[in-house]
């Protein structure tokens, strides 16, 4: 016997939301402690590298700075962000960018603490920056950089931070340039180089043995067990003064955190307007390239959470974060990408874990100052080698095997170049400029027409009498339809102009189909404009059609077109809505032409109201069998716009036209249809579902008024009975029509296809 089923209560649905509640927030405090395990560290060693240029006990400051900088963006980058689960702490081309101009002011003469206001003010400014960007939406296009930009950019940075941390990782005097430590074998240090390789050992073996600790916490203790160890061996290694293998103390004398907070923030408002104007450009290259840094980790982030980030609140986010930070006396930074990944798998899965992390770098402060000046400089240089090597793009080195991709490898190859011996933001400018330009070099390149069609191979779906259509047949050679695609600009210019320039003189008609154009500038339409121009010096027309209501970038082609004098009132310059109208237009043209000829057809067989012995199918018939059809028939008015029958409805009518014009078009959506045909005086229609009987598959719609014979099924088959030929030359000639529709159909789509 089954049990009944449990009855779902209140309580329970308390107790399993109260559950999943507690389940979450302990997966955010997990993955915000692991994050900052992973951050922190990081974020001293990015401190110290960026304070040593200033020399002295700034060097020990960095750590500091460091610290402050991992606990104000992890406690307010991520209540402002806008993505989840990011971590966002001091990073590596936040250090590369900032040590280089350290290193630069100390060059240039200015004294440490000078050069360390001038750092802070770049913070504030880049954090400024950030918000700003983020405001006017600007964060929405920072992922339409190219690939192969992001890609140099990221391994510039990594060998700039391989670079400047090898001398270190050496044990080189202070201020040792990499090209100086190698020109020097004999100053370097053999405890840490010792040091360095136990920590990249750990680095590399951690990932290994376990994924619960993240693997730059293993490797920092085990540099700081193996100093230890060497210290053991010589007690001059355990000074913590002036010792440069080792970060040191703190310098902040007696002064309390806040005392420290607020002589910064003073001395920052001292700094006049001319020092801004100083840092301007830094500030805007820092800014730039963490927004960078930041929405490639949201991006991989949102791969592996199934989420959407906003990216403008996320630069909002970091805007505060680092405006904060750099206000508090730390080092600005952006969103992390390890420390985002040990989050996410640590349980993480809000923005808490974030602010968890934040919260926990400052614990971290408040208990581990007097531990930091046992920190090896050797150590944080070998965890920051590993994160350097980790940056570089390997996988772009297979890009210079390919020749399609070669010209990407290219691009990859500069900015590295750039960023190694000028500047990052220089870098991302060349960057850019080369894709852009390979952009344009590749639009060049394709072909700005599609199709090229004669008048004989695609002509008017307008049927006419036979006499008239012959008066036409050594016209067809007049026109010429030009289907142009892609992007017409400066850079394809020159190959439209010489595209249409060969029509010239060749055809009185030279049709441009505009479906496939996606961009116009002002450049084409100059270039339009010159045809245009001169095929009316040889009296011919030049007929647009086609033309996109929007391009993709929101142009309005047909006003752009009439802006720019392209289509301005002319009388040899015109535009239509689909292709069909314009060769129904010159149709027309060519058939007034005709009537001036010396075999032309007299003026009344040209579209009129004809009867039944008129018709194609009647001819040579008696009057006798003529007027047993004609008891048959119902004479039908219909008014210009209404529809004769519509697609998809039955019925079994037949329908002779005997004056007007109507258009048959069969519907593909709510507002585009196919033309299929356009029948004047003479034309049977509706036979298909006549024949069949399973309903009627297009639209007959009068385009001016209209009289149509209509005969039923029941009259036809009265007419099989008394005139049979009769009912089989009515066959016939529903069976002609149907078989022009179709190979008007199949020609045009061997001319579209061809």
């Amino acid at each position: 016997m089954s049990s009944p089923p449990t009855e779902i209560t209140g309580a329970n649905t308390n107790a399993v939301t109260n559950a999943a509640v507690r389940q979450g927030l302990s997966g955010d405090v997990w993955g915000g402690l692991a994050a900052m395990l992973v951050a922190l560290p990081s974020a001293i060693a990015f401190g110290v590298t960026i304070f040593s240029p200033l020399g002295g006990t700034l060097a020990a400051q960095g750590a500091l700075a460091g610290i402050l900088g991992a606990t104000a963006l992890g406690l307010i980058a991520p209540a402002v962000g806008g993505c989840t689960r990011l971590i966002t702490a001091p990073c590596a081309p936040a250090a590369a960018v900032l040590a280089a101009l350290a290193l630069g002011f100390m060059q240039d003469g200015l004294a440490p603490e000078a050069a360390l206001l001038l750092l802070g003010l770049i913070g504030v400014l880049t954090g400024g920056i950030q918000i700003v960007l983020g405001i006017s939406g600007v964060g929405r296009l920072i992922k339409y950089i190219p690939y192969p930009v992001v890609s140099g950019y990221l391994s510039g940075v990594g060998l700039i931070i391989i670079g400047s941390q090898a001398p270190k990782l050496v044990g080189a005097p202070a201020g040792t340039s990499f090209l100086g430590a190698l020109r020097m074998p004999l100053q370097w240090d053999w405890h840490s180089m010792l040091v360095g390789a136990v920590v990249i050992g750990a680095m590399l073996l951690t990932p290994r043995v376990t994924q619960k600790v993240p693997a730059a916490i293993i490797a920092l203790l085990a540099g700081v067990a193996c100093y230890l160890g060497l210290g053991a061996l010589d007690a001059q290694l355990l000074r913590t003064v002036d010792n440069p293998l080792l970060v040191g103390s703190l310098a902040t004398g007696n002064a309390t955190l806040q005392e420290t907070i607020r002589t910064h923030w003073n001395s920052l408002r001292g700094l006049g307007f001319d020092a801004v104007l100083k840092v301007a450009v830094p500030a805007v290259t820092l800014a730039v390239l963490l927004a960078i840094d930041t929405l490639k980790t949201c991006l991989v982030v949102d791969a592996m959470t199934n989420t959407q980030h906003d990216s403008n609140r996320v630069l909002i986010g970091q805007g505060v974060g680092n405006f904060a930070a750099s206000l508090l006396g730390g080092i600005p930074g952006a969103g992390t990408m390890g420390a985002s990944l040990i989050n996410i798998s640590s349980g993480g899965h809000s923005r808490l874990s974030g602010i968890l992390a934040g919260g926990f770098s400052l614990l971290a402060y408040l208990v581990l100052v007097p531990l930091i000046a046992w920190v090896p400089v050797a150590a944080l240089a070998g965890i920051l080698v590993v994160l350097g090597v980790r940056m570089i793009d390997r996988h772009s080195l297979h890009f210079f095997y390919s020749p399609t991709t070669r010209l990407d490898f290219a691009v990859i190859l500069a900015v590295i170049l750039v960023a190694i011996f000028g500047n990052l933001i220089a870098a991302s400018g060349v960057g850019v400029a080369i894709a852009i330009l390979l952009f344009i070099r590749e639009q060049t390149r394709s072909s700005v027409v599609r199709h090229r069609i004669e008048g004989s191979e695609i002509y008017t779906k307008r049927t006419r009498m036979t006499r008239i259509n012959q008066t036409l047949t050594h016209h067809v050679d007049d026109t010429v339809i030009i289907e142009l695609q892609g992007s017409l600009f400066f850079g394809t210019a020159n190959q439209l102009h010489t595209a249409l320039e060969a029509e010239v003189g060749k055809h009185k008609y030279v049709i441009l189909n505009m479906r496939r154009v996606q961009s116009l500038d002002v450049t084409a339409t100059h270039v339009l404009e010159q045809i245009k121009d001169r095929l009316a010096e040889v009296d011919a027309y030049l007929v647009f059609c086609d033309i996109p209501r929007h391009l993709p970038s929101g142009l309005k082609m047909k006003r752009f077109l009439k802006e720019t004098g392209v289509v301005r009132p002319s009388n040899k310059a015109f535009a239509f809505r689909q292709q069909d109208e314009a060769l129904e237009w010159i149709e027309a043209q060519q058939r007034t032409d005709a009537l001036f000829e010396p075999d032309a057809p007299e003026p009344q067989d040209v579209e009129r109201s004809i009867n039944l012995p008129e018709m194609l199918a009647f001819v040579d018939n008696d009057e006798a069998v003529l007027a047993a059809l004609q008891q048959r028939l119902e004479l039908q008015l219909v008014k210009a716009g209404k529809k004769i029958f519509r697609s998809g409805e039955g019925g079994t009518e037949l329908y002779m036209i005997r004056r007007g014009t109507v258009k048959i078009t069969v519907p593909l959506d709510k507002k585009e249809s196919y033309h299929m045909a356009t029948c004047g005086p003479g034309d049977i229609i509706g036979g298909l579902n006549f024949l069949d009987g399973s309903g009627h598959t297009a639209d007959a719609q009068a385009i001016d008024d209209v009289e149509v014979y209509a005969l039923s099924k029941e009259g036809f088959n009265e007419l099989v009975q008394l005139h049979p030929a009769l009912a089989l030359r009515i066959i016939k000639q529903v069976a002609r029509n149907l078989a022009h529709r179709l190979r008007v159909a199949v020609g045009e789509v061997q001319a579209l296809r061809g």
